[in-house]
C-alpha cells in the first residue's frame, strides 16, 4: 500500500475548496497571499502616484493579472522539463542581446528593445531567469562546492549577459542579472577564497569600469551619491526630493492622496523608480515598515520552499530567485533614501511596468513548480 498517497489523499480531504484548489495548481498558500498582497499596495499606491490616473491603474492591474497567469502556467510546468529547457532558453536569450545589439530599437538615448513586429520586449528581463537557471543546470550534476574550472565556466556564463546588457547602456539590469548567477554560487557553496579574491578585486575592477566603461551620466550618478547637495538642481535633484518626501511623512504620513511632494509633481518618476519614496510621504515610517515586512515575508516563504527542493537544480535554482528578488527590494529601496547610487531597479509589484512584473511573476511560477513536488509529498 502507497502510505504517502494515503495520506496525502487523507490531508487533500481536511483542505478547504480555495486550499485545495492551490494545492492542485501547485501553487504555495502562503506565498500566493504574499504576492497578492504586494500586488494590492502597489495598485493602491500607484493610484495616488500616477496623479489619480485611472488609465495607469487600469494598465498596472492588467500587467499583475498577466503576471500572475505566467506565474500559474509555468507552475505547472513539470521540474524537469524546466531543467531540460534551461540551457535553451539561456542560449536563445544571448542570440536576442545579440540582435539587440546588432538591430535593436533605441529610446531615450538606450538601445534596449527588440521589435518583431507583433511584440515589442527587452530580452534583459529574460536572462534575469536564464542566467540562474543555466547555473544551477550546470552545477546540477557536478560536485559541490564548484571546482576552480567550473568556476571559471560559469564566470563566462555570467558575464557575457552582464557585459551585452551593460553595453545597451541598462546598468541596473546588468547587475541584476550578474547578481543572480552570483546566488547560484553562494548557494552552491562557495570557498571563502574565492570570495575574498572577489572583494579584492572590486577596487581594480571599479577604476577600470570608471576610466573606460561607464558613461558620463552613470558617473554623474555616482558623483551625486557621494554628495547630491553638490547639483541640487541637476543630478542631485531625484534623490534631494525623493529624501524629503520620506523625510515629511514622518511617522504616520501625510495621509492617501495627501502627499506634496508627489501631488504637486516636485518628486521624479514617482509611479516608477521613486514610487518607495511616495509610500513614505503618505503613509510614514508605519507604511514603509508594513511594505518591508510584506517582502520580508515573501522572500522568508519563497527561501523556506526552496530548503525543501528535492534536487541540487531546485535548491539553487529557486534559492537563486528568491534572493534575487531581494536584490530587487534592497536596490530600490537604498537607492530611493540615499543609500545606494540611482539605479534604474523598480519595486517589485508596486513601481509601474509591465515587462519587470512579469518576469518577476514568472519566477515564482518556476519557483512553485520546483517545489511543489515535495510539498504534496509532505502533506
Amino acid at each position: 500500500m502507497n502510505y504517502d498517497a494515503l495520506e496525502t489523499s487523507r490531508a487533500q480531504r481536511t483542505l478547504t475548496g480555495s486550499a485545495r484548489l492551490l494545492l492542485a495548481l501547485h501553487l504555495d498558500g502562503p506565498l500566493f497571499v504574499g504576492l497578492c498582497l504586494v500586488g494590492a499596495v502597489g495598485t493602491i499606491v500607484m493610484f495616488s502616484a500616477s496623479g489619480q490616473s485611472l488609465g495607469h491603474l487600469e494598465a498596472q492591474l492588467l500587467r499583475f493579472a498577466l503576471g500572475l497567469i505566467a506565474m500559474i502556467a509555468l507552475a505547472q510546468v513539470p521540474p524537469r522539463m524546466i531543467r531540460t529547457a534551461t540551457p535553451w532558453a539561456y542560449l536563445l536569450g544571448l542570440v536576442l542581446l545579440l540582435l539587440v545589439a546588432a538591430t535593436g530599437d533605441i529610446a531615450m538615448g538606450a538601445q534596449r528593445w527588440l521589435d518583431l513586429g507583433f511584440i515589442r520586449f527587452q530580452p534583459s528581463e529574460m536572462m534575469k531567469l536564464a542566467v540562474p537557471l543555466a547555473c544551477a543546470w550546470y552545477l546540477h550534476e557536478r560536485p559541490l562546492p564548484p571546482s576552480p574550472l567550473s568556476l571559471l565556466i560559469l564566470t563566462l556564463g555570467i558575464g557575457v549577459p552582464t557585459l551585452l546588457i551593460a553595453e545597451q547602456p541598462d546598468l541596473g539590469t546588468s547587475l541584476l542579472v550578474a547578481s543572480s548567477g552570483a546566488m547560484v554560487l553562494l548557494l552552491a557553496g562557495l570557498q571563502m577564497r574565492y570570495i575574498a579574491s572577489m572583494f579584492a578585486l572590486l577596487v581594480p575592477t571599479a577604476i577600470v569600469a570608471w576610466q573606460f566603461f561607464l558613461h558620463d551620466y552613470q558617473k554623474q550618478r555616482v558623483l551625486t551619491f557621494l554628495d547630491p547637495q553638490s547639483d541640487p538642481l541637476g543630478a542631485g535633484y531625484h534623490i534631494i526630493q525623493s529624501q524629503i518626501a520620506i523625510g515629511s511623512g514622518g511617522v504616520f504620513g501625510k495621509g492617501y492622496l495627501n502627499g506634496s511632494q508627489a501631488q504637486l509633481e516636485f518628486l521624479p518618476e514617482r509611479s516608477t523608480n521613486f514610487i518607495f519614496a511616495v509610500i513614505g510621504e503618505e503613509w510614514g515610517l508605519m507604511g514603509l515598515v508594513t511594505v518591508i515586512a510584506l517582502y520580508m515575508f515573501v522572500i522568508g516563504r519563497a527561501l523556506y520552499l526552496s530548503a525543501t527542493a528535492q534536487d541540487t537544480f531546485a535548491r539553487l535554482a529557486a534559492g537563486s530567485l528568491s534572493l534575487t528578488f531581494c536584490v530587487y527590494v534592497f536596490v530600490n529601496t537604498g537607492m530611493v533614501t540615499g543609500l545606494l547610487p540611482v539605479v534604474g531597479v523598480p519595486l517589485p509589484f508596486v513601481s509601474y511596468g509591465g515587462t519587470a512584473m512579469v518576469t518577476l511573476m514568472a519566477g515564482f511560477g518556476i519557483l512553485m513548480s520546483l517545489c511543489a513536488k515535495r510539498r504534496l509529498v509532505r502533506r
